[in-house]
């Protein structure tokens, strides 16, 4: 009488052990589980994908940085190496512009250091994720840091900020920007007037992407807002310094808002 039920003991410790043999092999694979920790791997993966969008809008924009610049007067090395050195789409655009226009080294300098005075402003604002890491990925995440990269990263608190992560994010963005660029010279070479094409479009499309999330407060939308009327009317009289002045109206509406509401853009 006592077989069978040694038996069916049997059956079903063996059971038991079939689905916990069973059920670890998900848990290891499965790298959204709970109990498994993502990987340095998994992480940078997980940044490459969350760029994917923006990486993919910004392919026309490289396409015409880099026709322009071989339209400039500059040659292929040169100006591969203003994307792989600089690194900044509408600074490298009015750069090109500047070149091409006989402006000398001095204005040329001073310009895109205003254009791409805003990276201050991101990397203050991520000081406190970036800041504590060791100099080798304060030095790596600083030169990636983007309008994209900080659109992505930017807002993540101390504790969810992953270095791997932003390092997936900003170097595949690095990788496609330039790889994008090199396409535009090499078609600016054989297909003329490829900046007639409308490609510019591309540079309003992917700030209109980068801004339009972030819109979440009245400062905030004040700031935007100004600086879109400023633009726009400024550079229908043709006012030189407009960018500058949309940039600067648009800052000093958006802190007057925050200090009237009191409300933290």
């Amino acid at each position: 009488m006592d077989e069978p039920n040694h038996g069916q003991n049997e059956n079903s410790k063996s059971d038991s052990k079939t689905t916990n043999n069973s059920d670890t092999p998900n848990n290891v694979l499965d790298p959204g589980s709970s109990n498994e920790p993502l990987n340095n791997r998994q992480r940078f993966l997980q940044g490459c994908l969350a760029m994917v969008p923006l990486s993919v809008a910004v392919i026309p924009w490289g396409l015409l940085a880099g026709s322009y610049a071989i339209e400039s007067g500059l040659n292929p090395i040169e100006s591969q190496a203003l994307s792989a050195i600089l690194f900044a789409g509408s600074a490298q655009l009015v750069a090109t512009g500047m070149i091409k226009a006989g402006a000398g080294i001095t204005t040329l300098l001073l310009t895109t250091l205003f254009i791409t005075s805003r990276h201050f402003l991101y990397s203050v604002s991520m000081r406190g994720t970036i800041g504590k890491l060791p100099l080798r990925w304060r030095l790596s995440l600083g030169f990636l840091l983007t309008d994209e990269l900080f659109a992505i990263c930017g807002n993540q608190s101390e504790k969810r900020f992953e270095p791997w992560y932003a390092l997936g994010a900003g170097l595949s963005f690095y990788l496609c920007w330039n790889l994008a660029t090199l396409i535009g010279i090499v078609a600016g070479s054989y297909i003329p007037a490829l900046n007639e094409l409308g490609l510019e479009f591309a540079v309003a499309a992917t700030f209109i992407a980068l801004v339009v999330p972030n819109v979440k407060n009245s400062p905030t939308l004040a700031a935007v807002t100004m600086a879109l009327l400023l633009s726009i009317t400024l550079n229908l009289f043709q006012v030189e310094g407009a960018l500058m002045l949309a940039s600067l109206g648009g800052m000093l509406t958006g802190y007057l808002v925050e200090t009237l509401r009191g409300e933290p853009a």
